[in-house]
């Protein structure tokens, strides 16, 4: 099945954007950088992908982002540069902002109003619950369920009966 992209989404570079069979993008998400949806998958409504044409946020098969997730691949540092729209546009005065890809796998599920911050790897399996923040170069397990702020380990998830629905699921498809 073809995938749906609400046509209130904005995307400043869309020839970097992916998306697989039968996913769905709703209103009004907005993406400033490379995103890569993989199968089956779904973003809802007001979610922000950013970090420039440079960086990727891509979502593994079989996930989900609830509404008003936040995600960034770019980060100034707060304590050590200025935070500013630099109108020399060559990065010259940012000396140490903090960059990174983020890697969200498959069977993942990000909870409403999360913020993932660059350079993290939301592996497979692994959920994180709503309002939590995901700090810079986080490496979670997989098959795990995270929440807070602090974010910290809740329990570990059912990976034998996930896989088993998956597997009835692309049976039937």
């Amino acid at each position: 099945m073809k995938p749906i992209i609400s046509e209130n989404c904005r995307f400043r570079y869309r020839e970097l954007f992916e998306i697989g069979e039968s996913s769905i993008i709703d209103d009004f998400c907005y993406v400033s950088t490379a995103l890569k949806v993989g199968r089956y998958s779904h973003i809802a409504a007001g979610c922000t992908f950013g970090g420039g044409k440079d960086r990727t946020v891509s979502l593994g098969d079989f996930s989900s982002i609830s509404s008003g997730v936040r995600i960034y691949c770019v980060s100034n540092d707060f304590v050590n540069d200025l935070v500013f729209i630099n109108p020399l546009h060559d990065g010259s005065l940012n000396e140490k902002l903090i960059i990174g890809d983020v890697r969200i796998g498959n069977y993942t599920g990000i909870g409403t109003n999360t913020v993932i911050l660059p350079d993290c790897i939301i592996p497979e399996g692994c959920v994180i619950g709503a309002l939590s923040l995901v700090p810079s170069g986080s490496r979670l397990e997989e098959w795990s369920v995270y929440a807070g702020n602090p974010l910290r380990l809740v329990k570990k998830r059912n990976r034998e009966n996930i896989l088993r629905q998956i597997k009835i699921l692309e049976e039937r498809l």
